[in-house]
């Protein structure tokens, strides 16, 4: 992922130039306020106790991980620093809305937000137990200071494996609230995998896109002027059929309809840079899809500002087979990179 410094100092330049106190410089230029909204794969972040209805077997003690208490508390401590940091380039507050994947219940989620390097931001946590049969959940941490909760709802995803039995899978989440007092809604994913193969896989990610897809329409339905955004691990790049037709996204703001959703990423994905790494090979799954009230100039507060990958040198292998790939395991943090967005608006 070279060159990627000079992508990270362009959107520090952008950044400052909308964050300037323009006080007595120009009558005509507004001030500018700016929110954050990310999304992090935790990769396995799991209790070390043994839930019998899950297959979390390996997370526990005695399993294969030998995943003590120190070990569990040694994740934590590293996935609060990541988090802490997210955002912060635009707001003192850091992000005002986090989704988060591959978590195992609310207890470790209260368990990450009561870390010294976040407690102090009282963040709130939205959750539902999903069906996944590993245990593995997606959430959604806020920061309310600048986010109030309206409601949520937890969507089952009813589809079938590759033999024919159900699928039991994540569940996709949709919180509504009012962002600064401007409502937005949030829809957090994290579709079914590849195990099984990209191909013999693909029916059931194409299902998740289509679910997340009638969220979206019911929403605009209800609202035309919706705005909304659809986050996650989709283990699915953004020029896969899942994103790019069931969702129907456009990688250019100038393409838009109202019927579209603008994916900045696939651009991203185009440059040569990721979330994670395969065989020497970046894949772009985590991604932050904006609805067309988000990028259309005529439609007034919030909108779609710059996004970026969130990669910093200590999140990086530096050394070995894996040097450049996401730092993980023992001592590291996640084998994805987290992704956000910001958003802009006149005070």
């Amino acid at each position: 992922m070279k060159n990627f410094k000079f992508k990270q100092l362009g959107l520090l330049v952008l950044l400052a130039s909308f964050l300037l106190n323009v006080n007595g410089v120009s009558a005509q230029k507004k001030e500018k306020e700016i929110s954050c909204i990310g999304f992090y794969n935790l990769e396995n972040l799991f209790d070390t106790i043994d839930d019998p209805e899950k297959i979390d077997e390996e997370y526990t003690p005695n399993g294969k991980n030998q995943w003590t208490e120190s070990k569990y508390k040694a994740k934590l401590f590293n996935m609060a620093h990541v988090i802490s940091l997210i955002g912060k380039e635009g707001s003192k507050d850091g992000f005002s809305l986090l989704g988060v994947s591959e978590i195992e219940n609310r207890k470790v989620l209260e368990d990450l937000v009561a870390e010294p390097a976040l407690v102090s931001r009282n963040l709130q946590i939205v959750h539902y137990s999903s069906p996944d049969k590993r245990g593995i959940d997606v959430g959604l941490l806020y920061n309310p200071k600048r986010f109030e909760l309206i409601e949520s709802k937890s969507f089952r995803l009813n589809t079938l494996r590759n033999d024919g039995d159900t699928l039991f899978t994540r569940d996709q989440l949709l919180v509504t609230g009012l962002l600064d007092n401007e409502k937005v809604h949030v829809i957090v994913n994290h579709w079914p995998s590849r195990s099984s193969g990209e191909k013999l896989s693909r029916p059931s990610r194409n299902a998740a896109g289509k679910l997340s897809r009638s969220i979206c329409d019911s929403l605009s339905q209800a609202d035309p002027a919706a705005k909304i955004l659809v986050m996650g691990d989709l283990n699915d790049d953004p020029f896969n059929e899942s994103v790019k037709k069931c969702m129907n996204t456009k990688a250019k703001i100038s393409k838009m309809g109202s019927e579209n959703f603008y994916n900045p990423w696939e651009n991203i994905l185009a440059k040569g840079f990721g979330t994670l790494a395969y065989r020497d090979t970046w894949n772009l799954f985590d991604q932050i899809l904006l609805s067309n009230p988000l990028v259309d100039k005529k439609t007034n507060g919030y909108k779609f500002l710059t996004c970026n990958i969130f990669k910093k040198k200590f999140m990086v292998q530096q050394e070995g087979r894996y040097k450049g790939y996401p730092k993980r395991r023992e001592g590291g943090y996640s084998d994805h990179f987290p992704v956000y967005v910001y958003l802009v608006r006149n005070k």
